[in-house]
Formats: C-alpha cells, structure tokens, sequence
C-alpha cells in the first residue's frame, strides 16, 4: 500500500479517463466490481475519491479495476506519464489537461500559490482574472443567456436603438447622464495617462466624457454599458471607469502585481456589463437576421449605429456557428481583447510581450504597413491562412479592419472561423481541402493562390454560413501563419521578424 501511495500520483486521473471512454458510470464500474468480488467492491463513493486523488486503492482493488479494462496494473502508476484527457464537450482556447496529482492542486494550495506566481511573474490580479473569463467565455461559446435575456427585457429587443431611446431607459431606471471635460493636462496626453472616457457614481449617475458628443456608437455603447451595471449589480458602484491607453500603457501602469482583494469582482462586472451593452444594442435574434441579411458585414454596423467592435463581438456570439476568433490588437505587440471559440493560438500575448511573433498573420500586416497618416475608416482586409496545428493543418479565414480608438491611436480589430469543421458539415474532405492550399503556400515560399477545386470547396462553405468576406479572401493568395516566427515552417524562411 505505501509504495501505491508514493507511485499513484496519476493513479486517479487515469482511472478517470479510462471510465469515461468507455463510457462507464461511477455507479456502473462499482457494479462491475461488484460482480468480480462482491465482498472487496468499492463503493460509489469511495471510487470517487480515487478518481480525486483523495484515497488510494489497494493492491487487490487496483488489479480489478486493472482487470475490468484489460490493463496491467503497473500501467495506472507513475512510471507510465500518458495521462490521457477524457472525453470532453469541443471547446476554444487551449486544450485541457489534468490537473493531476490531484493534491497539488487542491484549493488550499492553489490559493497560496496563485499570489506568489502572480507577484513573481509580474502579473496583476485584475489580467489574472481576465484571462480566467476569457477562458470561461471560450468554453461556454460566449452562451449567457441570462444576461441575454436581462438585457431583452431592458430593450424589448428593440434593433437599432437610437440614441433618444437609450436616453429615455436611462431616465426609466433613474439614471442621470452628466458630461465632464479632461482634466488639464501639462505635455502630451500619454504623460498623463489614460483618457477617462466615462465612469459611474452611485447611485444612478454616469459621468460621460465630452469627447464623446460626436461619437455616437461609443456613447451609445458606454451608456449601455452603465445600464447594464444599474440592472445587474443595483448601481451599487463597484465598477471600474472606462478608460482608453495608449500602447503600451495596459494596467500595469495604474496596477501592482499580485491579487487584490476586489480585482475578480471588477474584471467579472466589467465583462458582465459588457455583454449587457453587447445584448442590448445588437440583441439576439434581430441581430442574427441582421448579419444574414447583410452577410455579415461588419461596416453594416453603421446602419444600427455601433461600433465595428461590437459588430465583431457579437457576431461571436449570435452566430450558430462556433467556431470563431476575435482580436483587438495594438502595436507594438499587445491584445486588449481576446477570444478563441476556434482554438486559434494566441499571435501576441494578452498580458506580456511576444518576443517572436509571426508577421505574417493580419493583424500584423495592417499594423505595419500602414501609415499613420492613413485616413479612417480603411478598408477591411480578408485573409485565408494555413496554421500547422501539431500534426493537423488548419484553415482559418480573418477579416482584419484598421481603425482608431478614443485616443485616435490605431489599432486593429480582426474576426475570424475555423472554416474545416464548415467544409466538414457540407460532406467535403476537410483535410484534402486543407491540404491542397497548403501545398499552393508551400510551392509559392509561404503564400500561394488558392487552387481552383478547393476554392470552389471554400466558396460553397462560406455560402452556406453566409459571410461574404470569405468569398472575398478566396481572389488573394493564401498565406501561412505561425503560432510564433520561430516554428516558421516556410522554405526559405521570408519572415520581416528574425527566425530563432
């Protein structure tokens, strides 16, 4: 039994594994078991703490549970580290892994080590959370229904509403809206920090920035945002202001490393409040019409007077297909939002900077070839590119728009699909199709046109999903892009940024 103890550290999550894949109950292993050996069978119960890591079998009780899968005992120990992951509804973001042994990650030492890392690492509690609800966000689809059906309620699924409208819920539920000038300022706007755009004063006050008098989509959007925050929390006033950066700046400019005792509940009811403004002004059926009729347009957002921001987001959201990506990238090399329903790796970091990116994905493309002399809006951008993932390429469409913020810096926001599991749906070789373009970009040095028979293949997918910027990526070259510049796969290598 000792030496169990000392060599199981992975005994449970195989265990675990192994049930789910055959497809086995808790209550149907311990009949199992029973069956063999009525007397020594453990319980519901007690398998279920192996399976946790909190007991450990004995050596006859892990020789029936090793006989029931046909395995060898010394198979569940640590001498063998292939801890496979059981079977798990599809989900974006990073794949899953155990978190085993299970001790190691138990609450009470999580809760001691999670401070420290954040403090070593230099990572403020408020990023830590946001990338917990990003992950959140990636694995429920960006499915809230309650907060869908709140913010229905609050706008009747009115689309579009108007700025008049907007104003007159606020008065229904006893918001005031003031507006307040800058602060003066000696030197330039980065010396003195971030732009306040609006903030929020219990108990129904929102306090608005000037600068957004002849900003209609942004002002309609962070008054929906407050109206959210009013509803769902009461007005209590425990939100953050919203606040525009230069590049650069981030949080840790204002923030210290290290989790705060408030920094969850902030970035939680930032999130919360802003799928609200999401819901409110793009609410789910109309909007879901809407992008169909449009085919998904995201400069058809001028027509409901919102952002191309939260055309992007919710179209994330709405749409019946999951497999979608979102980045709002700024240069030199930062994600001020992020999410991957499709899996997409991540191209710069969300909370640090990558040291080796790949220049060849859009978002870097715009940011570096064009001037900042260009006029606003510019013209949105289409891409197909090919991504290595482990053993299995992928094909993903981006539609890529360079645009300005509050602060009139640049930056770019991007959406994007997984288009192989849409050719998969249609009854297509996903993974011919796949391979052909990769064969074109491998022929042309990294970027090549996409052949005739898997154009056609692509353009009847993106008929039945109904987005036309797909249709429009297929007239330009495909390219491949690289989770990092230093994976580059491309013979020989043509990346701007030097190749580890």
């Amino acid at each position: 039994m000792a030496g169990l103890i000392r060599q199981g550290h992975f005994l449970g999550a195989k265990l675990r594994s192994l049930r789910k894949r055959n497809g086995l109950t808790l209550d149907e292993l311990s009949a199992r078991c029973v069956q063999i050996d009525a007397a020594g069978a453990p319980s519901v119960s007690y398998l279920s703490m192996v399976e946790t890591g909190k007991r450990m079998p004995s050596s006859p009780m892990l020789d029936m549970l090793a006989g029931i899968f046909g395995r060898d005992p010394r198979w569940f120990l640590d001498e063998n580290t292939e801890v496979e992951v059981a079977p798990a509804r599809e989900r974006g973001g990073l794949q899953a892994m155990p978190l085993e042994p299970a001790f190691l990650f138990s609450n009470e030492l999580l809760q001691n080590a999670l401070p420290e890392l954040l403090s070593q690492t230099g990572t403020t509690g408020r990023q830590f959370a946001h990338l917990l609800i990003r992950v959140w966000q990636e694995t429920r689809h960006n499915s809230f229904p309650d907060i869908e059906r709140a913010a229905e309620e609050c706008g009747g699924r009115e689309m579009p509403l108007t700025l008049d409208a907007l104003m007159a819920i606020c008065e229904r539920h006893g918001l005031q809206v003031r507006w307040f000038d800058d602060p003066p300022v000696r030197g330039s706007r980065k010396a003195a920090g971030p732009l306040i755009r609006s903030r929020f004063e219990a108990p129904g006050t929102v306090l608005v920035n000037k600068r957004l008098r002849n900003q209609d989509g942004r002002l309609k959007y962070e008054l929906a945002f407050f109206i959210g925050h009013k509803i769902l929390h009461n007005g209590d006033g425990v939100i953050s202001p919203h606040s525009a950066m230069h590049s650069g700046d981030g949080e840790a400019a204002t923030s210290t490393a290290g989790m705060g005792a408030q920094d969850v509940l902030y970035a939680w009811r930032d999130f919360e409040c802003s799928f609200f403004a999401g819901a409110l002004l793009c609410p789910r059926i109309p909007f879901r019409r809407f992008l169909i009729r449009e085919a998904h347009s995201v400069s058809a957002g001028r027509k409901l007077g919102v952002t191309p921001a939260l055309v992007m987001r919710r179209m994330t959201a709405v749409s019946p297909y999951r497999h979608w990506h979102f980045f709002d990238a700024y240069p030199p090399g930062y994600l001020r939002a992020v999410y991957r329903g499709n899996g997409i790796p991540l191209p710069w970091g969300n909370m640090s900077l990558v040291s080796d990116p790949c220049p060849r994905w859009a978002v870097f493309r715009l940011l570096q070839d064009t001037p900042q002399s260009t006029p606003m809006p510019a013209k949105p951008k289409s891409q197909i590119s090919i991504m290595q993932d482990g053993k299995r390429a992928r094909l993903y469409c981006c539609h890529s728009l360079l645009t300005r913020d509050a602060l009139d810096e640049l930056h770019v926001l991007s959406v994007g699909v997984d288009l192989l599991p849409a050719l998969e749906a249609q009854g297509y070789d996903g993974e011919g199709v796949v391979a052909e373009v990769a064969e074109s970009c491998r022929a042309g040095g990294g970027d090549g046109k996409i052949p005739v028979s898997a154009a056609a293949h692509i353009r009847a997918a993106a008929q039945v999903l109904n987005i036309s910027w797909i249709a429009d990526a297929l007239d330009l070259p495909a390219s491949v892009i690289c989770p990092r510049s230093g994976a580059c796969p491309r013979q020989p290598r043509t990346c701007a940024q030097p190749c580890a």
